[in-house]
């Protein structure tokens, strides 16, 4: 035979050689993409209905690291990215436990993004013995970020409460003292109200931020006109307006309503009303208003409490809605102010769907609004009262 011929029959061999163990490979991988799909798709009508209502995120990863099933938490939470095991650390926890049989449990961080905080994952990963790997974990992050705010506020609770619980302490000390002179004793007893009374204003605020902070905030809902809470928190507020001097105008557009906790509503007016009287000059002017607007094709109902106070600089007015926070604590200690108000506005704005936002200028006074989503359904009927007979 002559070598060329020879040369090209056995390029040929191989050439075929090659491309039989190609298709073996290819019928391989196509065969566990096959059996990956059927055992994907066997548990997850297994499982299907049990991880809908699992608040964790599950996956459950195969044999070849692919993902078998998996939940809306654990896309949330980044565990699974398309049908791969979504971050480094996680699949080699997934591996580890393959390969030495013994289960994981313990804290797992990612970063979402580089250079980002990263996120703590409360883990649990258990092998099976087919080599599929089921992974549940959770977010601690949030979880110790509200544990934090917790023990923020019991700290300033304690701190707050110290001030009033002294000031009754020495007072009543005094009025033991003072027995036998009555004008010193009428005196101290008069400031001893005071400070019960502001004590109990602050124990009640705490009570109604706690409530508010609640996963249902709302102690009812029904559909509210906002011009009547508008009125009733200004009827509360006229007395403090008339001892200050100060003029309330009331000016009112067209009907509007709020699905929503009437008392709620009316609180929270009611604070900024009583906090642009408390915090302008004598014979100062607060204006409230309601009025109808549309952004994005969302309608809402805008509350604004105006006043030509004192006004706020701008490097405080992203903190005047911290808990116990005081723009002038000398004039808020006098009005008898607990710097809980802001906030309860604004976690009463947030359960109504809504939000809280200030304008304010040093020396030209402050504009507070509270918007909130419009009720757009039938508008509730008018009590009927009947004519007495």
């Amino acid at each position: 035979m002559h070598p060329a011929l020879a040369g090209l029959i056995g390029a040929g061999v191989a050439l075929l050689g090659c491309y039989f163990v190609y298709l073996m490979y290819r019928g391989k991988e196509g065969w566990r993409q096959l059996e990956a799909r059927r055992n994907a798709e066997l548990v997850s009508r297994e499982l299907r209905d049990v991880l809908a209502i699992v608040p964790s995120g599950v996956v459950m990863v195969g044999p070849d690291d692919e993902i078998l099933v998996s939940n809306d938490q654990a896309t949330a939470l980044n565990l699974a990215r398309g049908n791969r095991v979504g971050f480094p650390e996680l699949l080699d926890r997934v591996r580890e436990a393959r390969m030495t049989g013994v289960a994981f449990q313990g804290t797992i961080a990612r970063e979402m993004l580089p250079g980002a905080h990263a996120v703590e994952l409360e883990a649990r990963i258990a092998p099976f013995d087919d080599e599929r790997v089921l992974v549940l974990a959770d977010d601690e992050s949030s979880q110790r970020r509200v544990d934090a705010v917790r023990r923020d506020f019991v700290a300033n609770i304690s701190h707050e409460l110290k001030t009033p619980i002294g000031a009754v302490s020495v007072l009543a000390e005094a009025v033991e003292a003072a027995r036998d002179d009555p004008d010193a004793v009428r005196r101290f007893a008069t400031k001893l109200q005071i400070e019960t009374a502001r004590l109990a204003e602050l124990i009640n605020q705490i009570i109604d931020l706690s409530r508010l902070q609640s996963e249902d905030p709302m102690l009812a809902s029904e559909v509210i006109d906002v011009n009547e809470v508008v009125t009733d928190a200004v009827s509360r507020s006229k007395e403090l307006a008339t001892q200050r001097e100060v003029s309330l105008i009331l000016a009112r557009t067209s009907d509007a309503f709020v699905l929503g906790d009437r008392w709620q509503l009316t609180d929270a007016v009611a604070n900024l009303v009583q906090n642009a009287i408390n915090y302008s000059d004598e014979r100062a002017r607060v204006t409230i208003s309601v009025a109808l607007t549309e952004r994005a094709g969302d309608q809402n109902v805008e509350i604004k409490v105006s006043d030509n106070g004192i006004g706020i600089k701008a490097e405080e007015q992203e903190r005047i809605f911290e808990r116990f926070y005081r723009v002038d604590y000398g004039r808020s200690r006098s009005t008898g102010g607990t710097g809980l108000g802001l906030s309860i506005v604004r976690h009463i704005a947030i359960a109504h769907g809504g939000s809280v936002r200030v304008w304010s200028r040093p020396g030209q006074g402050s504009t507070f609004t509270i918007s909130l989503p419009t009720y757009l359904g039938p508008a509730p009927e008018p009590d009927s009262g009947g004519d007495d007979q």
